[in-house]
This record gives structure tokens, C-alpha cells and sequence, in this order.
């Protein structure tokens, strides 16, 4: 059963995607089964993305997936959080006066991969190229074409590998 009709992008019948509407989609994205994505603000999705099961995309705020993104299997993207340290003692049951919200959009740049089980939050920017290990926990921006564990830089990403590989993907998919 095809729930979305969206060209060129692949929703599996399990994922839920609300405010269509509020959706800018690329091509050739695969957004997998038992996805949950509700921003409220909207979000952009560059082309060759892929969301993998179980993730989630939510807070309230703006994200935008760069091309050839991945977010691996079970990883949040947190575009709003209730902040637990200071004045706020509430949660979604409770009027928004007694809760301290910090919202702010997510950048998820080109190239970048976001490892199994990561935790993105709100206002981060993941810089062109970089990666993510699994269970990381992200709080800050990070430079472009690192591999990170958390925000800690533990090594560079080959980026003269990865664009001269982008170079023969160009010129194969000129030919198709």
C-alpha cells in the first residue's frame, strides 16, 4: 500500500511523515519503514538521502538533510528539547508557561552520515563530508569532514576519495 506519492523518493507503508506540505524533497531518497518525521516547521531533503528505520525527526523546528546523507538506524534528530536543567518542570501535558523549550534548526550537511543509534540536538550543524560513530551523542557543531564519536574529531574523512567517487557517479548517471 503507497500511503505517500511523492516522485522519485521511496516512504515505506510504516513511516509517518507529517506536514507533507511543509516538506521540500529531492530525488532518489529512501525514507525506510517505522520512520517518524514531524517537524512543524518544515524541512528540506536533498537528493540521494536515506532515513533508516526506526529514526526520528522532530522538535518543532527547521532540518535540512544535504545530498547523499544518511541517517543511520535509530538515530534522533531533535529539533526542540525541554530543557532539564534550568526553570522548567514540564512536559507536553503541561502548558507551555512552566516548560523552558530550546528549539533551533538542524543542518545535516552533503556527504554527511549520522551513525546508528546518534542523538543530534537541537541547532547543530554537521559540516559537508563528516561522519558520525554510532551511539553519539552531538551537542555542537561540527567541522566538515571529520569522523567524529560524539564531538570529539578522531580522525579526517577521505574527502579526495569520496569526491572523486562523486566525480564517477556524475559522469555514470549522465550516461543513463
Amino acid at each position: 500500500m503507497i500511503l505517500y506519492n511523492i516522485p522519485n523518493v521511496d516512504i515505506g507503508s510504516m513511516a509517518m511523515v507529517c506536514d507533507l506540505e511543509n516538506i521540500s524533497f529531492g530525488k532518489y531518497n529512501v525514507i525506510d519503514d517505522f520512520v517518524y518525521i514531524c517537524l512543524g516547521k518544515g524541512m528540506k531533503i536533498g537528493n540521494n538521502v536515506h532515513i533508516s528505520a526506526f529514526s526520528t525527526i522532530t522538535g518543532g523546528e527547521y532540518c535540512t538533510l544535504g545530498d547523499f546523507s544518511t541517517i543511520s538506524v535509530g538515530s534522533h534528530i531533535l529539533t526542540g528539547s525541554d530543557d532539564f536543567v534550568g526553570w522548567g518542570f514540564g512536559n507536553p501535558t503541561t502548558s507551555m508557561r512552566f516548560r523552558n523549550v530550546k528549539r533551533a534548526p538542524v543542518f545535516i550537511g552533503k556527504f554527511a552520515r549520522i551513525g546508528a543509534n546518534s542523538i543530534i540536538m537541537p541547532g547543530v550543524t554537521i559540516g559537508v563530508g563528516s561522519t558520525v560513530g554510532a551511539n553519539s551523542v552531538v551537542t555542537k557543531d561540527l567541522e566538515p569532514w571529520g569522523v567524529y564519536l560524539g564531538n570529539k574529531r578522531i580522525k579526517n574523512r577521505d574527502k579526495e576519495g569520496v569526491l572523486k567517487k562523486y566525480d564517477e557517479y556524475l559522469e555514470f548517471m549522465s550516461k543513463k
